[in-house]
């Protein structure tokens, strides 16, 4: 990994911007909520993937812009409506397809093309990236893992997983189903090292929060 990227934006502020070997990570802060938007670029290819399109359709397509491409695809990682706001703006500019979990895509307003399940793959170029399916904040968010030829781990986690705890959820019964995928299919197996990009705030690494599970289950959010 090279380059000096942190992960902190702020609403109305620049692009950071994290290359990799395979793929640029460029993350954006749009909207009132402060929702994170995420351009994915092959580096070898060009093609790119718009990871929530929340708000500001003319910055979001500026992002998309960055080193002369356009989206092919955008993926919306939940059905909570300021993680789309933009979403049929961008899609009208831009023809790209459209990507959202299986459970969630009914609660999309923009017809969802291809519709996600725990354990697919989704490419953007040459890099590949796994779908984790994480029940609990809506019963069909999705988070998105990316392994990079350089060894590093990434993963986006939309409004699942933030530094200090899971997402909300508005029960006892999908905050267990939330701590219990995130548990499975995310801490188990997953290195310490891998650095997740979540859907509002700052970033953080798996390592920084595996120690504090016990934590988030005991007070129970």
């Amino acid at each position: 990994m090279t380059g000096s990227y942190t992960g902190e934006v702020s609403v109305g502020g620049a692009v950071d911007v994290r290359e990799l070997s395979g793929l640029t990570i460029a993350k954006l802060a749009v909207g009132p909520m402060s929702n994170n938007a995420y351009l994915l670029r092959c580096r070898a290819t060009g093609q790119a993937m718009l990871v929530d399109a929340a708000n500001e359709p003319d910055r979001l397509l500026e992002l998309a812009r960055l080193g002369g491409d356009t989206v092919t695809t955008v993926l919306t990682t939940h059905r909570h409506a300021d993680h789309w706001q933009a979403l049929a703006a961008v899609v009208a500019q831009t023809g790209a397809r459209t990507l959202a979990g299986v459970d969630d895509a009914a609660g999309i307003p923009v017809p969802t093309e291809r519709r996600l399940e725990h354990g697919d793959c989704v490419h953007v170029g040459d890099a590949e990236l796994s779908v984790i399916v994480l029940r609990g904040h809506t019963p069909g968010s999705v988070a998105l893992h990316y392994r990079d030829p350089d060894g590093s781990s990434h993963l986006v986690t939309g409004d699942s997983l933030f530094p200090g705890g899971p997402g909300r959820t508005t029960s006892p019964d999908d905050f267990g189903s939330l701590m219990h995928d995130l548990e499975r299919r995310v801490f188990d197996v997953l290195p310490d090292d891998t650095w997740f990009y979540p859907g509002h705030g700052n970033d953080s690494t798996l390592g920084a929060e595996r120690p504090h599970l016990g934590e988030w289950r005991a007070r129970g959010w």
